[in-house]
């Protein structure tokens, strides 16, 4: 399965566990929200931080969903893969496996 195809079926899974208790996207909305205020980090490098946390955790849908928030907020190949070169240097070979998905799918949203 595509990355295209893995967040939209993480979406529809998302979807539903909002509609089970609305309480969850309402308070995990608020903090998400509150987190992108503030004007001394830019979008683009909130989302940096962001990944390398994704790719850090192993969290393969929040890869999915924040190299297409890079994206829209311009960051590049080139910096992307400089910054996995740090998760790796922090996190040794399982983070050295996830920061390889990352790049696959900036790869692939990219076509």
């Amino acid at each position: 399965m595509g990355w295209k195809e893995k967040n939209a079926d993480m979406r529809s899974a998302l979807r539903a566990l909002n509609q089970a208790n609305p309480n969850i996207p309402a308070g995990f909305g608020a903090m998400s929200k509150a987190a992108l205020e503030g004007d001394l980090l830019d979008a683009k490098t909130k989302e940096f931080v962001a990944l390398a946390i994704a790719v850090g955790v192993r969290c393969e849908p929040c890869v999915g969903f924040h190299v297409e928030a890079l994206k829209r907020h311009g960051g590049s190949r080139e910096e992307l893969a400089e910054m996995l070169a740090m998760c790796v240097q922090m996190g040794g070979g399982p983070v050295l496996m996830y920061a390889a998905k990352a790049l696959e799918a900036w790869d692939e949203l990219s076509e």
